[in-house]
């Protein structure tokens, strides 16, 4: 996993300096060492965006391995784009505009960049929300497949932290897995199911080789995430 500072960065522009600086925190949460900046609000604290916020933010979240931004509403990605378009051709080429949701996709992007996702894969993890769907397809074990069932036992559930830390480890292993039918990889899909305290989580591969995995994922299910 790379270091910190080799880290894709995120900035979240909104209208509202508040929402973005709510979400930042709330990212941090899942992406404690990702370089994540709030551009919200004009520049004297107003409703609106603000070029030289956007601007500041870029070279804040910037650390060599791009940068990408997530916007709200329309007049923000304008405001996005124009402040990319002054960069220098270097640094334009690693900065990248998703059109996604603003929170649900800034949350999946930072869980990417913390795990060491590339530019590609974070943008790729944002876009998610797009194509996310609540409802899960059903649980499928066919012959030869790996499963095992554990009961959640944390107070809360896989609530945000929690989930993301789950998210991380599934994606330390190249096998397939999924959890009650979603991909264990896919920090919206895992928070979708609304898993809570007692709840049944079945996580299963078609990889037979998948085994050492799943095992792992289910003590760190069992282990409670040092949750009470």
């Amino acid at each position: 996993m790379p270091e910190s500072a080799d880290r894709v960065g995120l900035v979240f522009v909104s209208h509202s300096a508040k929402i973005a600086t709510g979400l930042v925190e709330l990212a941090q949460q899942m992406a404690p060492t990702v370089r994540l900046v709030a551009a919200g609000g004009t520049d004297d604290g107003g409703i609106g965006t603000s070029f030289d916020k956007i601007t500041a933010a870029l070279f804040e979240a910037s650390s060599g391995a791009g940068v990408v931004i997530l916007c709200d509403l329309g007049s923000a990605i304008l405001t996005t784009e124009t402040a990319r378009d002054f960069l220098d051709e270097a640094e334009r080429d690693r900065v990248r505009f998703v059109d996604a949701p603003l929170v649900e996709g800034g949350v999946a992007a930072a869980v990417a960049a913390e795990i060491g996702g590339d530019l590609d894969a974070v943008e790729a993890a944002a876009r998610t929300a797009l194509q996310h769907s609540p409802i899960p397809p059903a649980v499928s074990v066919g012959v030869g497949a790996v499963s095992r069932t554990v009961i959640l036992v944390n107070k809360d559930g896989l609530h945000a932290r929690p989930a993301a830390e789950f998210v991380t480890l599934a994606s330390t292993f190249d096998v397939p897995i999924t959890v009650n039918g979603s991909d264990a990889t896919s920090l919206l899909s895992i928070m979708s199911l609304g898993l809570a305290r007692g709840s049944s989580v079945q996580l299963a591969s078609t990889d037979p080789a998948a085994g050492p995995a799943i095992h792992a994922l289910a003590a760190l299910l069992e282990s409670g995430f040092g949750e009470d």
